[in-house]
């Protein structure tokens, strides 16, 4: 029926008023958004990287680091076992190659016993909902009479992988944030990759090292026992330590030598126990420094750390490398501290950046780099505007050659179609892209469609002798089944297209998904409602069309 309830009237009105206060900060600049009303949305649509111009960087996760850190991690385990089961072991060793680590039991009566500890760090890993239970991340298995070895599993590194992607992908979100830059664009591509995507960046080589640092910190006990210089010069480094290099101090003059430190390997307190790290400045130098604040457990350790080496020099390694020695000068209880290291304001924030994001599980490498700059996102923009209007003309006049006022009542829902796409992609806080562009160029098509349908059908009607009234309620009846049909295959093949794409396709995806259910709702409804005013307000004997 034409008739509208009062209900309908204003639903219909409200979507309209709604999305064009929605889409209005689109139309004028940032600048004119600040000055209009708090009440007024003023959030605009988010441009992709095509066009606004920023980074494209390709990462890849360093494998070998992350088998080697779980083995590493793995061979710790395997002497807290034993040690905690009283069994004597001899040749704790680990290769990386074969991605195992192996011990040799003193006494071989002992290896049954053995085994049955170690097997309890094999961890189970989970498959999906179809296939449940898919294995352990490491096999344990006898080697001769004394000897067991622990060897991670293709399953086991499959799913670490994951894992450790997943990690590194929350990781680069938190640092790129820190830029302030909108809608950074970073997801999983392949197996060990991770594609960064971040628009309007300025300062990319910053980006760079902001995301490729592993952001590793440790706090380790100098050796004081050992000259670092000799230990440097001879490379004989002594059980149970290590050699790390540190920049030279401040007020040294350029070129100068990195420090040596030979550290105890044992990590005393990671960054993995910070809650809060910020850029600074010292209050008796005015340098910047990064202050620090552990939670409950790592205060804990630090202080008793800080209790029990009183007057001993106390590294602080950052992806292996010193930042700073300072030495204890009395116990620090609060748990919280501060890192100096001859920092730059904005390296001291960049540090902070990198604490407070946590380290990645493994070293990221940039495989490949491009970057957009903005002139050619404008330009990009402008060929964008050319290309929709263009269409949009075409398509309006078009439908006013073709079927007059009514082509006319298209056009105003056309209008209406193009304004709600807009308001919905800065509702949702989607991003634009190039092929986002495309999406809408091709639902100006798409849109007039149903229309099309609709006036034909009641062309049929009125040429069987129906009048005005009865032609355009069997035409916006007969024609809502194969609107609703044509569209809903639309939006199938779209959706697919959403989930098996990713990037530009997403972006072609999202804007015609919207594109379509908009024209749905402005072709069949906002089109019925004009007519159907225009024909209680004329009455005509004949409809022009």
């Amino acid at each position: 029926m034409l008739h509208f309830q009062k209900w309908k009237l204003i639903l219909v009105f409200g979507i309209v008023v709604a999305g064009l206060l929605f889409a209005l900060p689109n139309v004028f600049p940032a600048a004119t958004m600040e000055r209009m009303p708090a009440w007024l949305p003023h959030k605009q649509v988010n441009l992709g990287l095509d066009l606004q111009g920023g980074a494209h960087l390709l990462y890849q996760l360093d494998e070998k680091e992350m088998v080697g850190d779980w083995l590493n991690t793995t061979r710790g385990d395997v002497r807290e076992t034993l040690r905690r089961a009283r069994i004597g072991y001899t040749d704790l060793q680990l290769n990386v190659a074969n991605r195992s680590v192996s011990v040799k039991i003193r006494d071989a009566a002992e290896t049954d016993k053995a085994y049955d500890e170690l097997r309890k760090l094999a961890q189970p890993v989970g498959g999906n909902v179809f296939s449940g239970f898919s294995g352990y991340d490491m096999d344990v298995a006898k080697d001769g009479n004394d000897g067991i070895s622990l060897t991670i599993t293709d399953v086991g590194l499959t799913h670490r992988m994951g894992a450790a992607i997943q990690a590194s992908i929350e990781t680069i979100r938190r640092r790129v944030d820190a830029f302030g830059t909108t809608e950074p664009s970073i997801q999983r591509e392949g197996r060990d990759r991770v594609l960064v995507q971040v628009p309007g960046i300025q300062d990319v080589e910053r980006l760079k090292k902001l995301i490729g640092e592993t952001g590793k910190l440790e706090f380790k006990l100098v050796d004081p026992s050992v000259n670092a210089a000799q230990v440097a010069e001879t490379k004989q480094v002594p059980i149970g330590d290590e050699l790390i290099y540190g920049n030279p101090p401040s007020g040294a003059p350029p070129g100068s030598p990195q420090i040596p430190y030979v550290l105890k390997s044992q990590v005393l307190v990671s960054g993995q126990n910070l809650v809060d790290a910020q850029a600074s400045f010292d209050q008796r130098t005015g340098e910047p420094v990064v202050t620090f604040r552990f939670d409950a457990a790592g205060a804990k350790r630090f202080a008793m750390v800080t209790q029990e080496n009183v007057g001993l020099p106390f590294a602080i390694v950052l992806d292996n490398k010193v930042i700073s020695a300072p030495v204890i000068r009395e116990p620090i209880l609060g748990g919280t501290g501060q890192i100096s290291g001859n920092f730059t304001v904005q390296e001291a924030n960049d540090l902070a950046v990198l604490l407070r994001s946590g380290a990645l599980p493994a070293k990221l490498t940039v495989i490949e780099e491009r970057t957009v700059g903005a002139s050619l996102g404008a330009d990009s923009i402008e060929s964008g505007k050319k290309a929709a209007l263009m269409g949009l003309a075409l398509v309006m006049i078009f439908m006013l050659v073709g079927y007059g006022l009514f082509g006319l009542f298209a056009d105003l829902a056309l209008i209406i179609n193009i304004v709600l796409i807009f308001a919905v992609l800065s509702l949702i806080g989607a991003t634009l892209t190039l092929p986002g562009i495309a999406g809408i160029v091709l639902t100006l098509g798409i849109a007039v469609d149903a229309n099309v349908l609709i006036n034909e059908r009641i062309r049929e009607e009125i040429r069987a002798g129906k009048s005005p009234f009865a032609a355009v309620d069997a035409g916006y009846s007969r024609a809502l089944i194969t609107i609703v049909d044509s569209n809903v295959t639309t939006l199938i093949a779209v959706l697919v297209l959403f989930w098996l794409g990713s990037g530009p396709v997403r972006g072609f995806a999202v804007t015609l998904t919207i594109g379509v259910i908009a024209s749905m709702f402005t072709a069949v409804t906002v089109t019925r409602l004009m007519v159907a005013y225009w024909l209680r307000w004329t009455r005509p004997q004949l409809i022009p069309i």
